[in-house]
């Protein structure tokens, strides 16, 4: 229980009980980041019903995506900036980490976080257009199970950072049962849609964190940040072109 509390911790703004102050509870915190995705997609489903129900879809789909930004106190987005800000330099990869350190955001970054809320706010105007909701389960899900492999089985070349030690929570036993619980659940509910979206969210994120560490030599928090927000966008539009391929 203590590992879980301190993932929705680490994850979320959501309240949690005071946390235990044993580093193992930390490490092991990493095998229960499905489970937070299945927490944060449960509540983004519920907003976006209840302000689809109340409010006109453009509306609702933005003030959905304020609350998924709100909900996670914008960890992932800072990654995502922080590396476009690195990567789009062109620099040398040391140069590249100095600049994915700096807290000041460039004019990568910000390109980056626009473009990444027009996908998802036209996503989300789309799911709660067509009553599909419900489809918002799976982003948060799909990301954090692509963070539990990136920890596992990618290098993490930062000697300071919010990633440092995660590894040690994982074995071989929690992350297949990771891979077993997110493909089961993604059966049950989503069917053969879900599954197809499966598929291609997984190539998506080999490719997102292959060309990643192509570049890094490995990876750092931002870039687990980064890959969360990859992650859930290319889910949502995996999600509407095979709901608009094949329903």
């Amino acid at each position: 229980m203590n590992a879980l509390l301190h993932a929705i911790a680490f994850l979320t703004r959501i309240p949690v009980p005071k946390l235990s102050a044993d580093p193992k509870d930390w490490q092991r915190s990493v095998a229960f980041y499905p489970a937070v995705g299945v927490l944060l997609g449960t509540l983004l489903w519920g907003v976006a019903w209840l302000t689809g129900w109340l409010l006109p879809a453009p509306l609702a789909a933005v003030l959905t995506l304020v609350f998924w930004v709100y909900s996670t106190g914008a960890l992932h987005l800072d990654g995502w900036m922080d590396l476009a800000d690195g990567l789009g330099s062109w620099r040398e990869r040391e140069k590249i980490f100095a600049i994915m350190k700096d807290s000041r955001v460039g004019a990568m970054g910000v390109t980056a976080a626009i473009l990444l809320f027009m996908v998802k706010v036209s996503a989300l105007y789309e799911l709660v257009g067509s009553g599909k909701e419900i489809w918002l389960l799976l982003p948060p899900l799909f990301a954090r199970m692509a963070l539990v492999a990136a920890i596992w089985f990618w290098p993490y070349v930062s000697e300071k950072g919010l990633g440092t030690g995660l590894r040690g929570g994982l074995t071989v036993w929690k992350v297949s049962f990771g891979f077993i619980f997110v493909l089961c659940l993604t059966i049950v509910l989503f069917d053969w849609i879900g599954m197809l979206a499966l598929l291609v969210v997984t190539l998506g994120s080999w490719i997102f964190l292959r060309s990643v560490s192509c570049r890094l030599g490995g990876l750092t928090g931002d870039c687990y940040g980064a890959l969360v927000e990859w992650t859930e966008a290319v889910t949502l539009v995996a999600l509407i072109a095979t709901g608009r391929l094949w329903m």
